[in-house]
């Protein structure tokens, strides 16, 4: 059985999960975000969100950006755990036990999508959805209404997509609140999942350049998250690597 040394590495400051999803500790509940280079950066400028992703059991690499910091900071090679990846995983798992699991998130014509093509490719799941009003910041008694509709329904995997950060930051808020094993915050997922957003093909995933294949499909709603804060992120990296050296010679001497 693997360790928490054995299946994390630390790198820029967040302990990534490193082995393989098989390995996952499913004794206790389990909060899962992703991280990518873009939310390393908003983290970085929101406090709230960095104690979230900090609180989070497994923090999966989601981006390439984030196995490439793995490489160059620590020398360890990880594999991209995508959140859709994840999703997939999850829905195999539960087909073949027949679980359960809850969609927490995005419209109702998105979560219809949704549903029906769970019906259609994993039909041993059970499944329930709540579609939560659309605002930045919900009222206690819409949060309540969330939690109920949850935990009323018991689910062993529950999905958040309500977009990063607010989805890390509910979930990290309420996690000892909602009646489910494992409380993952998976964003674009259910867009991708339902058709409403298409996913880069395999081939841009393969080549590690999904987030080319974004860009391209969504230059405005994309640019700033991958062009600016791009250029934030390898900044970032620098100064990591030399600050990790400065420290090495200063052992040394």
């Amino acid at each position: 059985m693997l360790t928490e040394v054995d299946s994390k590495v630390l790198c820029l400051g967040y302990p990534i999960y490193k082995s393989s999803l098989d390995n996952l500790p499913l004794k206790s509940k389990l909060l899962v975000s992703t991280i990518n280079q873009y939310s390393y950066c908003i983290a970085e400028e929101d406090a709230e969100f960095k104690k979230a992703l900090l609180g989070s059991d497994v923090i999966l690499p989601d981006g390439v950006g984030i196995t490439l910091a793995a490489k160059w900071l620590n020398g360890t090679s990880i594999k991209k755990i995508a959140g859709a990846d994840f999703h997939e995983y999850q829905l195999r798992r539960l087909n073949e036990n027949h679980g359960s699991c809850f969609y927490l998130g995005a419209s109702s014509d998105t979560l219809a999508k949704i549903e029906s093509r769970l019906k259609g490719e994993y039909p041993n799941i059970r499944f329930a959805s709540y579609a939560p009003p659309f605002k930045s910041q919900f009222t206690e008694e819409e949060n309540l209404s969330m939690i109920e509709a949850v935990n009323s329904f018991n689910p062993d995997v529950l999905f958040v997509g309500m977009t990063a950060p607010k989805q890390e930051k509910w979930s990290h808020a309420h996690k000892n609140l909602l009646n489910a094993k494992i409380i993952c915050c998976i964003g674009a997922v259910f867009d991708f999942y339902a058709g409403t957003v298409e996913r880069p093909s395999k081939v841009w995933r393969d080549l590690g350049l999904e987030w080319l294949g974004r860009l391209v499909k969504e230059p405005k709603r994309m640019s700033k998250r991958y062009l600016y804060y791009g250029v934030v992120y390898a900044v970032h990296l620098v100064r990591s690597k030399f600050s990790a050296n400065s420290r090495m010679r200063t052992t040394f001497n």
